[in-house]
């Protein structure tokens, strides 16, 4: 299991720096390191995550699709802010989706850590979506995603996938650095 753990963290680095760079390959290699981490987390019966890797599956085709189309007459899509509105709604999606998450993963399964596994799980799809409409944002909740990821990674021995959380950390802080200089330079003047 150690070698799928080791190409998971290899093509998952790959993913999100090309992600930082705003390079659309981020979107296939996510795609390669999402399989792998799957496999990962239904052998460490983490299955929040698991379930998580199979909804990036689907999510990395949209990402794909929207970062090449889905800006003004199908052109490349820019990097753009939320409204507080948004903010506000993405933020009651994740925390009920850690409830019911974390509820249904502690009383059906046999599942460690339901409830931090559900928040990690909750608002990684909420900060997959942001990071697939490019929204800046993102890159502030995946710090917090992956702060609490690698602790959970720490405690369940998965030492490669913590030490792959921990580096996302520094990337989240460089993609949301370019992304700003992105954000500004699309500004109308």
């Amino acid at each position: 299991m150690q070698i799928i753990e080791f190409f998971a963290l290899v093509f998952g680095i790959i993913a999100v720096y090309f992600n930082t760079k705003e390079i659309v390959w981020g979107w296939p290699t996510g795609i390669v390191g999402v399989v792998l981490s799957g496999i990962v987390f239904y052998d460490a019966r983490l299955y929040a995550d698991l379930s998580l890797h199979v909804i990036y599956f689907v999510l990395g085709f949209y990402g794909w699709y929207e970062w090449l189309y889905g800006g003004k007459n199908k052109s490349e899509l820019a990097v753009s802010t939320l409204s507080y509105t948004s903010i506000f709604l993405l933020s009651i999606i994740g925390v009920a989706g850690t409830l019911l998450i974390g509820y249904f993963f502690d009383q059906y399964t046999d599942a460690d850590l339901a409830y931090w596994d559900a928040f990690t799980t909750s608002f990684s799809l909420v900060g997959q979506y942001m990071l697939a409409r490019k929204k800046i944002e993102n890159w502030i909740l995946w710090l917090v995603v992956d702060l609490v990821a690698s602790g959970i990674y720490l405690y369940k021995g998965l030492y490669m996938l913590a030490l792959l959380y921990f580096l996302y950390l520094g990337l989240a802080t460089y993609g949301y650095l370019n992304w700003k200089k992105s954000l500004y330079q699309n500004q109308p003047a």
